[in-house]
């Protein structure tokens, strides 16, 4: 990774594992299955790309910009994407595992997350409205004064929300889901 400026760059199973790479630009390019785990990409910016089977475990991305940027079949355990740029951030997740990741007060309305392992993830103060959660597993995942409205739940599953404690107007869950949100009340539906 010799230049510190990459347009329309085609990125096919690097090893930047454990790598210090700091305020490097990426702009329309693509990442397939190259780790990039346990990397510090600090005040770097991609926008328009895509990642595909990549390992971005544990990956550092504070003051990172990330705009118009696709996740599809990668590993995210751990990342922390509060530290991220609020200014133009844009992501969508398709097939990830993103297990115990941080979004905390993140803005992210609109964002869809397609068939992704969500367990533990951090979406405490989150902005969601009008989010997709399709087939994900929101297994131990935190939402706490998270901004839900309009999001669409319908499809996900083991979900734990305090309707007393976060924005729901207009979001849409299955029946299971709506049933999970009487859990605290110990309300049982025969």
């Amino acid at each position: 990774m010799a230049s510190n400026v990459h347009i329309e760059k085609t990125f096919t199973k690097v090893k930047w594992s454990n790598e210090h790479a700091p305020e490097r630009e990426f702009e329309q390019c693509t990442f397939t299955q190259c780790d990039l785990s346990h990397s510090d990409f600090s005040r770097s910016k991609f926008a328009e790309c895509t990642f595909i089977g990549c390992d971005l475990s544990m990956i550092r991305l504070t003051e990172v910009a990330l705009r118009d940027v696709t996740f599809k079949e990668c590993k995210l355990l751990g990342v922390d994407f509060s530290l991220c740029k609020e200014m133009l951030f844009s992501v969508a997740f398709d097939q990830c595992m993103m297990d115990h990741a941080v979004f905390h007060k993140r803005k992210m309305n609109g964002t869809k997350f397609i068939r992704c392992s969500l367990k533990g993830v951090d979406f405490e103060h989150a902005h969601l409205e009008n989010t997709v959660f399709e087939r994900c597993d929101l297994d131990r995942a935190v939402f706490v004064n998270t901004h839900l409205q309009k999001a669409d739940l319908s499809t996900a599953f083991n979900i734990a929300i305090d309707p007393e404690r976060n924005k729901l107007k207009g979001a849409t869950f299955s029946v299971e889901g709506a049933l999970a949100l009487l859990s605290k009340y110990g309300v049982k539906v025969e």
